[in-house]
């Protein structure tokens, strides 16, 4: 064996024996737990009854696409809840954001307020002291959904990846923030500073549904269906020792100065300028109320189910019989649009009834998961033959809000959502690419309402203009990018790096794992 054979040797035997010393603990004996019923008393319920009352058997929605409103819903409901407070998400970043909404999930718990947090692991881990010793308040409970077994170190994680992969490729994408089970918010947005405008770098245009009436139970329902499933473990069971209340206090200490770090931040002159943030304040708000609505979620089991892996996803079951439906337009906002075979024969039998579909996905540059972009690419020739118009988002957009740290920051889209002719959209966190298909459970709601389609209609046309995306067409068989001013005939503004990665994830075998 030569000595670079022997070094990878050893590597892998190093891997594998740190990944051995990594067994996953059986998952303890716990009842299953449920949040209470919507709180009747304080200032949300006061706010909301009244409204509900006036629209019996309705659900109100709100199309929530500024990340500075979207912040700032969070960060109210939290302050005004009475009785619970339940937060799902796939990323929680440190930043400042996330900073600031776990501050006001203490605040919360310190109150009284039962706060649930159910993150993802692959996100938590890297995070776990933090979590941890939030879970050592009495009134929060911290679960991780398909939890690594080894709690720091990146060797252990790649041992338990190489040896495990099977397992711990199957993540948690569902994204909900429920308070006091009235309010709901539900869609792309993990919690971190690119979600909500306030990162001075790449941001991303995402996308909520903002809920009240009886929707909201149902996505209550689904998170206590999450949060007692076998798919998920309490932090303390994973952890080598439960946080203690000196844990606590120094988490305390980091999250109390987190208001005076927004302070001297240009954050805080965004939100205080920003007009659909004071609106928030003032409790004022429209919603659009409708009774034709379907909240759908996956089984947090859902790998563990046989069968067609493209048969596993609820999600899909429940979108494709409604873009099928479609009469005249057909537009699609997917920023990982990985159609495949199955996905591109569906958009092109939809187009060849003389309906207008139209995609808005990410550019090479802009994306943020440049191998995806291989899978994209391989279908795009055919779609465009088809008839399908694609639009892809550019790097940096020249008209940016007002109400974000960038100005003319870096833009990637993140949005999940379709419109489906003028009466019907949907919003969720999946995207059309096999990993929410068969490996990531997802969640989204799919509502009537022609006023919502609108709306959302006229999102997707903003983000179509020359300032903010390059229309690609073919033209003689090959592919051009056009923004109205210029016209290019390769990737626009991809840095080599990127060109290259594309071009070696096309001969890999990974088409299912994008």
């Amino acid at each position: 064996m030569t000595s670079k054979g022997l070094t990878r040797a050893i590597g892998l035997a190093v891997l594998l024996a740190l990944a051995a010393c990594s067994a996953l603990p059986p998952r303890p004996e716990m009842p299953d737990a449920f949040a209470p019923p919507p709180a009747t008393q304080g200032e949300m319920a006061a706010r909301l009854a009244p409204e509900e009352a006036r629209h019996p058997g309705e659900s109100g929605f709100r199309l929530v696409s500024a990340g500075t409103e979207a912040y700032a819903l969070r960060t109210y409901s939290a302050q005004i809840a009475t009785r619970s407070l339940d937060i799902q998400t796939y990323i929680w970043h440190g930043d400042l954001t996330g900073k600031l909404l776990a501050r006001r999930a203490l605040d919360a718990a310190d109150r009284g307020v039962k706060v649930r947090i159910l993150v993802d692991d692959m996100d938590a881990r890297a995070k776990n002291a933090g979590f941890a010793a939030l879970d050592a308040h009495g009134n929060i409970e911290v679960r991780v959904f398909n939890p690594f077994a080894s709690r720091g170190g990146v060797l252990r994680r790649v041992g338990e990846l190489a040896t495990g992969l099977r397992r711990l490729n199957h993540r948690m994408h569902n994204k909900s923030w429920i308070a006091d089970n009235r309010m709901a918010l539900v869609g792309g947005r993990n919690l971190g500073d690119e979600y909500f405008n306030a990162s001075a770098d790449t941001n991303f245009i995402d996308l909520d549904l903002l809920m009240v009436g009886p929707v909201v139970p149902q996505v209550s329902a689904n998170f206590d269906r999450y949060w007692n499933s076998p798919s998920n473990y309490p932090i303390w069971a994973v952890n080598k020792a439960p946080a203690d209340a000196q844990a606590l206090a120094k988490v305390r200490a980091v999250l109390e100065a987190s208001p005076a770090e927004l302070a001297g931040s240009r954050y805080a002159t965004v939100l205080r300028e920003d007009p659909d943030v004071q609106r928030i304040i003032a409790g004022a708000g429209s919603l659009l109320w409708s009774r034709d609505w379907v909240f759908v979620s996956d089984d947090p089991r859902k790998v563990d189910r046989s069968g067609d892996r493209f048969g596993q996803s609820a999600v899909l079951a429940a979108i494709a019989p409604a873009m099928r439906s479609s009469q005249r337009e057909l537009r699609v906002i997917s920023p990982y649009f990985v159609p495949g075979r199955e996905g591109t024969r569906a958009l092109l039998e939809i187009a060849a009834t003389g309906v207008d579909v139209e995609v808005l996905t990410n550019s090479l540059a802009a994306t943020d998961v440049a191998a995806v972009h291989s899978g994209y690419a391989r279908a795009r020739k055919q779609l465009l033959a088809g008839g399908v118009a694609l639009w892809e988002l550019k790097p940096v957009t020249a008209a940016a809000s007002n109400f974000s740290l960038g100005g003319s920051s870096g833009s990637s889209l993140h949005t999940k959502a379709l419109v489906i002719d003028d009466r019907q959209v949907f919003v969720g966190s999946y995207n059309l690419d096999p990993r929410s298909t068969s490996l990531n459970t997802e969640q989204g709601v799919l509502v009537r309402h022609p006023q919502l389609a609108r709306q959302l209609t006229q999102l997707f046309a903003s983000q179509q203009q020359g300032t903010h995306a390059w229309h690609v067409e073919q033209v003689e068989g090959r592919l051009q990018w056009s923004d109205g001013t210029r016209t290019w005939t390769g990737e626009p503004e991809a840095t080599m790096g990127r060109r290259m990665r594309v071009w070696v994830a096309k001969l890999l075998p990974i088409q299912s794992q994008l």
